[in-house]
């Protein structure tokens, strides 16, 4: 298997291949990055969907937590992340309420 290479400056990102639309990650993460996506072709019907990249703070709970190992965080020698601001707590509440979809804009 080759291993994943990092994309240049982003902080999170998902091997969807790998992903079962779990949601663990989704619960986990404290800023409201990650959220799922309705995907008819997925088992689950959703998947995994990057919503706040600039908001993530490399936390790297949902690295830990994904069972699957298809969510990766960037090096913190490598990006700079975001501090935790209300605006992505309040997002990630929200995302959270509302089963750990996306929400409608």
């Amino acid at each position: 298997m080759a291993i994943m290479e990092a994309p240049t400056n982003t902080p999170v990102w998902v091997d969807e291949s790998r992903c079962k639309a779990c949601d663990v990650c989704v619960s986990v993460c404290p800023a409201g990055v990650l959220a799922m996506r309705p995907e008819p072709t997925s088992t689950l019907g959703a998947m995994i969907q990057i919503v706040a990249h600039e908001s993530c703070i490399g936390c790297n709970d949902c690295e830990l937590a994904c069972p699957d190992f298809a969510i990766f965080v960037a090096d913190k020698k490598e990006f700079k992340f975001a501090k935790l601001a209300d605006e992505a707590k309040e997002r990630g509440e929200a995302i959270k309420k509302n089963n750990y979809r996306v929400l409608d804009a």
